[in-house]
């Protein structure tokens, strides 16, 4: 839980951890807020493979180590 007590996802504490606002995430990745709020709030949601690519690709930015089995089970 975090701020409002929404339940948060893997990604949505990684980025509540580094700081990192879900606007920013989605600015970097190119995905509508929806697909953001989905991925950082709901545990079953899980991305299509090209959403991921998006989603890492812009996390590399800030800690280049970071992939996709940090955050789904895949």
């Amino acid at each position: 839980m975090f701020g409002t007590g929404k339940p948060r996802t893997k990604l949505g504490k990684w980025l509540d951890k580094k700081g990192v606002t879900q606007s920013w995430l989605m600015k970097k990745s190119g995905l509508n807020k929806n697909t953001i709020s989905e991925l950082t709030g709901d545990k079953n949601r899980l991305p299509t493979l090209r959403t991921m690519q998006k989603v890492i690709k812009a996390l590399r930015e800030i800690d280049p180590k970071v992939n996709s089995n940090d955050f789904w089970d895949v």
